[in-house]
């Protein structure tokens, strides 16, 4: 917890494998959150959980919580 990945960017979508889960706050590339687990309606998913995801633009994570993030992500290029 407390790390921060830096600014990068997801260009294809993919598919994720969750295997640890901790609140997080993700930043567009000008430093702006544009979402905060804690406030999320929607609940975290569990470890074990497959889930889609869009492509993201160019963005970074930081860790706000107790737990660490683990999470495998298969991007299907074009």
């Amino acid at each position: 917890s407390g790390d921060t990945v830096p600014v990068h960017t997801h260009r294809w979508s993919s598919v994720l494998y969750i295997l640890g889960t901790s609140d997080f706050i993700r930043y567009d590339a000008d430093g702006n959150a544009v979402f905060d687990s804690r406030t999320a309606t929607q609940p975290m998913p569990e470890n074990g959980a497959v889930l889609w995801q869009p492509p993201l633009p160019p963005h970074s994570v930081e860790n706000v919580g107790t737990g660490e993030i683990r999470v495998i992500a298969i991007e299907l290029k074009d």
